[in-house]
C-alpha cells in the first residue's frame, strides 16, 4: 500500500518543512507494517513537495496513525497536505536488477 501526500511549501518554510517531514518519516518508520518512505521536491516547481510511504497493507498504515507519538509528530505535517486522495493499492512493482 502506498501513501502519497503532496504539499505546497513557501521558500521561506522549506527548511522547517523538510525537518518536520524527516521527523514524520522517522516516527512512522517505527510502526509495524512500515516498508519505506521518501521525501521529494519537484524539479520544475520547487514549492511542490511529495512524501511517499509504503506499507505492508492499508490496515498497517491506518493503525500507524493512531499512537500518541505519531499524532504529535506526523499528523500535523500530514494535515498540511494538498486535499486529494492519498492511499493507493500497490498493483505492480519492479525493483532494480541486482548485479
Amino acid at each position: 500500500m502506498l501513501s502519497v501526500t503532496r504539499y505546497r511549501v513557501a521558500d521561506d518554510d522549506a527548511e522547517s518543512f523538510q525537518r518536520d517531514a524527516r521527523a514524520a518519516l522517522d516516527v512512522l518508520a517505527t510502526r509495524p507494517g512500515w516498508v519505506s518512505g521518501r521525501l521529494g521536491r519537484n524539479a520544475d516547481d520547487p514549492a511542490l513537495w511529495v512524501m511517499t510511504t509504503e506499507w505492508v497493507n492499508v490496515g498497517s498504515y491506518r493503525r500507524a496513525l493512531s499512537p500518541y507519538e505519531v499524532k504529535m509528530t506526523a499528523v500535523p505535517l500530514l494535515s498540511r497536505c494538498i486535499d486529494e486522495p492519498t492511499a493507493y493499492e500497490l498493483v505492480e512493482s519492479l525493483e532494480a536488477a541486482s548485479d
